[in-house]
């Protein structure tokens, strides 16, 4: 089985979908306390370290369970993405023209990768990476992989198109070493929007997995709290909204008779509630009283829920509190879209291991 080294880790988002794939989790970090317990909970691989990851020696970690650097075959990760200066960037010298307080992140990525040296990389991160003011930050990625010998291939996805019962759009950057092997080629989409391309239909597509096939069999009721609900002070108005709107639901621009907000005040998710018959807009890495989505019947998600909607086993266990658990799997990369990815590395480059 190919050996894969995983930071920013978080809770397991893509480590758990090259598991799936047949690859092997050797070593996996974190700086965040809940995320680490998460991944020991889930025995996901054979080592988890929660550190800073500028205190991260590999080598040293590795030979703690028999590996060293050359074992490694996959390093996967996606470091959080700062906001850069363009001005900054077009300094001189790159290393302190990306000097925000968290661009250590993006460098990091790299000494891993310079370290190990592994066979193919997996890069993650939001879908604007390649937009201001994430500019530099790709640019600097393309430097760098061209600086250690890698060939990369990109592309923003919407991992509904894949799948996953969630339209949430990813950056995806895929390094092969020179000498390796071709460049990567993308998974061609599985799924297709059946509300605006149905000329995208053929026989080897399916629609888009919606909310109902993804949670419908968890649509039980449970009390709410009282002093705590869905909507918060706007909880009420959160009733008129069908499902599959957002608060421009209750505007003078959609007809609402009595309009209750101004035209583009909110931001999008504001009062968003799921459709069962699409699927989920994406999840967010911070649970709150009025930002969405929130379920067609008026309340909150459950944890097992947005579990689902990133693709996650049911039996996968989240520990920390309930705001915790929830960053966790807002910030994961699908499981399913992952799994897919890893699927396609281990076709083009590692077809001949068992």
């Amino acid at each position: 089985m190919p050996n894969v080294l995983s930071v920013f880790s978080g809770g397991g988002g893509i480590d758990c979908g090259f598991k799936k794939a047949g690859f092997t989790i050797c070593f996996s970090t974190d700086f965040w306390k809940p995320a680490c317990d998460t991944l020991e909970k889930n025995k996901v691989g054979k080592l988890v370290l929660c550190d800073d990851i500028r205190n991260v020696n590999y080598a040293e970690e590795l030979s703690k369970i028999g590996l060293t650097l050359s074992d490694i075959d996959v390093l996967v990760g996606g470091p959080p993405c700062p906001a850069y200066s363009k001005s900054r960037f077009y300094r001189t010298d790159m290393a302190r023209a990306l000097d925000d307080k968290n661009s250590f992140t993006l460098y990091e990525y790299f000494r891993a990768l310079e370290e190990i040296k592994p066979k193919v990389f997996l890069f993650e991160n939001v879908f604007g990476f390649v937009y201001k003011p994430h500019k530099p930050a790709f640019d600097l990625l393309k430097q760098k992989a061209a600086e250690l010998g890698y060939e990369i291939r990109h592309k923003v996805v919407n991992t509904a198109d894949y799948g996953v019962p969630q339209t949430r759009e990813r950056f995806l950057c895929v390094g092969i070493k020179k000498g390796e092997g071709e460049p990567f080629e993308f998974p061609k989409e599985t799924h297709y929007n059946p509300f605006k391309y149905n000329k995208e239909k053929d026989d080897k597509k399916q629609p888009w997995v919606t909310c109902r096939e993804a949670i419908g069999d968890l649509d039980y009721d449970l009390p709410e709290d009282e002093n705590r609900q869905a909507g918060a002070k706007h909880k009420d108005l959160l009733k008129l909204i069908p499902p599959g709107e957002n608060y421009l639901y209750l505007t003078a621009e959609r007809g609402y008779p009595e309009p209750k907000f101004k035209w583009r005040s909110r931001y999008w998710s504001f009062l968003l509630k799921l459709s069962p018959d699409r699927p989920a807009w994406t999840i967010q890495a911070t649970w709150s009283d009025n930002m969405g989505p929130f379920h067609w019947k008026n309340r909150y998600l459950r944890i097992n829920e947005i579990k689902r909607i990133q693709t996650f086993d049911d039996a996968y266990e989240f520990t920390g509190n309930f705001s915790e658990q929830w960053r966790q799997i807002g910030n994961a990369v699908p499981v399913k879209m992952a799994e897919v990815m890893a699927n396609a590395i281990k076709e083009q480059y590692f077809s001949e291991v068992k």
